[in-house]
């Protein structure tokens, strides 16, 4: 038979009869509207109860649990074999996940710049997720376009940009970095095109773009450059002092250089809380330097930006009013679940390097007609709103009493930082301006000495293997080192001194343990 044929007997659309299997519309007990509330209700309460459940009975921050046992359990679950049943879902999900999850509002995880979240962001993110706004377009969020540019603007006054400052919230501190730099690269293309005495394309002036950042910068800078275009050899790191903070005169040396190499510099990176220590740049002196020589600074604020809300120290990010550009994770220093970040930017007009018109997204009487979109801002299109679990944290508890939260971290690194100096089993590299403090175990003098890198590595390893507590790892001048990363205002001097112990037992077993055949033969 033909295919005119096969359509021509085919049962026309509309007959009054239906396929067998069909459901009438909107009759799924699985979608979310008017007619599911109570199943709504239902399964998000027994989630919630796991969740709470879990994070009241957990007594150790991770299982122990290795990729090698967990795997098999996850690939051996048949994703086409639905359980159709919510709580056997869940149930599945306990061996699966929540079992073996790394909780970060254990006070003795230690590692990375995850933080403990605050109840009132997680109301937030309950109401957000189902109501599900896309914060590109005004006719897909209405209320949340205008939250996401108060809380903008909030964010731009605490640092003092001014009445021409703009943003957008990002994924994280990555994309944030990344967007800075794009638009300082636009902006350094048409500055450079401009100038110039002849003629210059993109493509002439690309390899000839630099960006200074401190020796102790975040890779994404990097990153950033790479994809960008420029090549990682466009990031030229700048020297650190022994605080692990840039040096202004080797950052003006540096400039001098770029200027007698003919390369144009198209922006400083300074970093408020650099990731291993915790270090803020010299910003007043830095702004000072790319004042005069006419250069975009951004400063990555990613970690240090819990200052803007510090009852105490605020005046450690004295000289980010003068930025170019700004990035700030809320999701670190304000306690907030990931993703909330943004980036900020002095002069409003710049963010123009990231718009793309689309008919069904931005026309022009859209704008005409004084309709914001959010999209004109953004890298991305589709976005959560983000903003909304920092709205509800500032309307229920309010700036100050985050601010204090993120101070009782600084202080807690401050105690920690004591203890590691009085105790002769470690050595510690600096004291951080904000919650890090990166050290070693040290072990005596003589040939165990040469064992203190495979030290340090085995007792995290170790460590993290007990469960008993999580904690981070780095490199200083080629040797292994350990991290301590507070974000946790609940953790004490006491757990941080259980930790060191236990720490310092891990890494005294392999040295005694690599150093015995070599002692029975010398005895023998």
């Amino acid at each position: 038979m033909s295919f005119q044929g096969h359509i021509a007997e085919a049962p026309s659309a509309g007959a009054g009869t239906q396929a067998p299997g069909a459901r009438a519309a909107g009759a799924s007990p699985h979608l979310f509207n008017h007619r599911t509330v109570e199943n709504y209700r239902r399964s998000l309460a027994d989630g919630v109860d796991r969740v709470a459940a879990r994070i009241a009975g957990t007594e150790r921050p991770f299982s122990g649990i290795s990729p090698a046992r967990l795997a098999p359990e996850i690939d051996g679950i048949d994703l086409e074999q639905p359980l159709n049943d919510p709580t056997a879902a869940l149930d599945e999900l306990e061996e699966v996940y929540l079992r073996d999850a790394v909780y970060f509002h254990h006070p003795r995880y230690l590692a990375h710049l995850n933080c403990p979240v605050l109840i009132p962001a997680l109301l937030g993110e309950a109401v957000l997720t189902a109501v599900n706004s896309s914060l590109d377009t005004w006719d897909q969020s209405a209320g949340g376009t205008l939250i996401e540019r108060r809380l903008i603007d909030w964010t731009a006054e605490r640092i003092g940009l001014g009445q021409d400052a703009d943003g957008i919230f990002t994924s994280g501190g990555t994309q944030s970095n990344f967007q800075a730099l794009l638009l300082a690269r636009d902006e350094a293309c048409a500055l450079a095109a401009k100038n110039s005495p002849t003629p210059l394309s993109r493509h002439d002036i690309l390899p000839r773009l630099r960006i200074l950042t401190s020796e102790a910068s975040h890779f994404s800078v990097q990153k950033s450059a790479k994809l960008l275009g420029l090549g990682q050899d466009a990031v030229i790191a700048v020297g650190t002092g022994p605080e692990r903070r840039m040096r202004p005169a080797a950052l003006a040396r540096e400039i001098e250089r770029c200027h007698a190499d003919d390369l144009v510099i198209m922006a400083v990176v300074a970093t408020a809380g650099t990731t291993d220590f915790g270090s803020i740049d010299p910003l007043p002196k830095i702004a000072d330097l790319c004042e005069w020589a006419g250069l975009w600074l951004h400063v990555d604020a990613a970690y240090g930006c819990g200052l803007l809300v510090s009852p105490t120290r605020r005046h450690l990010l004295d000289g980010i009013e003068r930025a170019d550009s700004v990035t700030v994770d809320y999701h670190k220093s304000f306690f907030q679940p990931v993703s909330s970040s943004a980036v900020l930017v002095r002069d409003r007009a710049v963010l123009r390097h990231a718009t793309y018109y689309a008919d069904y997204l931005n026309p022009a009487r859209m704008a005409e007609q004084r309709i914001p979109n959010q999209v004109d801002k953004s890298i991305q299109t589709t976005r959560r709103f983000d903003a909304l679990k920092l709205w509800l944290t500032l309307r229920i508890m309010g700036a100050d009493a985050v601010g204090a939260l993120f101070d009782e971290v600084i202080d807690r690194a401050a105690g920690a930082w004591e203890l590691l100096t009085d105790d002769p089993r470690f050595e510690v590299v600096t004291k951080s301006q904000l919650s890090t403090v990166v050290f070693r175990y040290l072990p005596p003098e003589g040939p165990a000495r040469d064992l203190a890198d495979g030290a340090n590595l085995f007792a995290r390893e170790a460590l993290a293997a007990s469960g008993e507590a999580v904690v981070a790892g780095t490199k200083v001048d080629g040797h292994h080192y350990l991290k301590f990363t507070l974000l946790n205002p609940e953790t004490s001097l006491d757990d941080i001194a259980h930790v060191l112990d236990l720490l310092a037992e891990h890494a005294g077993r392999y040295v005694n343990e690599r150093l015995a055949p070599e002692l029975r033969h010398r005895a023998g």
